[in-house]
């Protein structure tokens, strides 16, 4: 259930009855060549599939990430163990958060101009730290209209590039002949209005109006984002990123808030950079989030287990 670029769902599971071990492996074959050139979003969507489900269970997963470097697409061993008193104190957050898995889905409709309440924005800076990550929520105006600024620049690199929208066409499900298998991409019933009169703060999986029967709305002139990101940009770091992401995004459910990702201008890497505020301890931004109150998006399609888990 967990959220990956375009829907892609890239993670193998194989659990090691014999020693309580389950392994994760990024699938070489859900990659995305154009928009995620040094698979970086693949890393993030495996991290935020690990950990939640195992807590809830009663488990405490202990985690090793790339514990082989001659195999860059096994990400993650996590050994399964009972959990005893002190770890069910220090899981019992992450195990708490296993009821927004399925409510949690990506919306693409306008938010409403209503404030997050700094309480809340104190919670989902918490519990990026508890996965050694930093969530910058709110940024400064000026930062928060510099990022807006760097999606629209990216909205005009991605119809420039015949290659890039071809790839997300790819991903894209509009009910016509010869598309990719239903249980993965974006359906239909995921995109949403598209925005009218100007760019919009979600991306339009739609841009040729394959959907004539879409509906156009207004979004919000001034979303309230959160940057999360770390002071390295190794595999690893993506790895605890996608985690972080997950642990956000599923507090921000908990807490009554619709979410959406905004990762365009972190897909080119000559906007990438751009998306820092110097003045920050991050040196790297790996997710833009956008956050408020409105609808929650439709549930998109999810692999068969049998596809994406295997016992040995």
């Amino acid at each position: 259930m967990a959220p990956s670029m375009h829907n892609a769902q890239p993670w193998r599971f194989i659990h090691r009855t014999g020693i309580r071990s389950v392994a994760l492996y990024g699938d070489p074959d859900r990659t995305l060549p154009y928009g995620d050139v040094e698979h970086r979003a693949l890393h993030l969507g495996c991290g935020a599939a690990l950990l939640v489900p195992a807590a809830h269970a009663g488990w405490t997963a202990t985690v090793g990430l790339l514990p082989d470097p001659g195999t860059p697409w096994h990400l993650a061993d996590a050994a399964l163990d009972e959990a005893e008193a002190e770890a069910e104190d220090a899981d019992r957050d992450l195990a708490d958060l296993h009821r927004a898995v399925r409510p949690r889905h990506t919306s693409r409709f306008p938010f409403s101009d209503e404030q997050i309440p700094e309480p809340i924005f104190d919670g989902l800076r918490s519990a990026a730290l508890l996965e050694g990550c930093r969530l910058i929520t709110p940024p400064s105006a000026w930062h928060a209209d510099a990022v807006m600024e760097l999606v629209h620049d990216a909205e005009l690199l991605e119809a420039a590039n015949e290659a890039e929208r071809a790839e997300i066409a790819t991903w894209t499900r509009t009910g016509r002949a010869g598309e990719g298998p239903a249980a993965d991409g974006i359906p239909a019933d995921a995109l949403d209005p598209w925005q009218y009169g100007v760019s919009s703060p979600v991306r339009d999986f739609d841009p040729s109006r394959r959907m004539p029967d879409r509906a156009a709305a207004v979004f919000e002139e001034h979303p309230q984002i959160a940057l999360l990101g770390t002071m390295q940009d190794t595999p690893a770091d993506w790895l605890r990123a996608g985690q972080t992401m997950q642990r956000v995004l599923l507090q921000a459910t908990l807490s009554g808030l619709a979410t959406s990702l905004m990762s365009q201008p972190l897909e080119w890497p000559e906007l990438r950079s751009s998306a820092r505020d110097p003045n920050s301890a991050i040196g790297f931004v790996h997710m833009v989030f956008r956050l408020g109150y409105g609808p929650q998006g439709a549930a998109t399609p999810r692999r068969p287990v049998t596809e994406v888990l295997s016992f040995e």
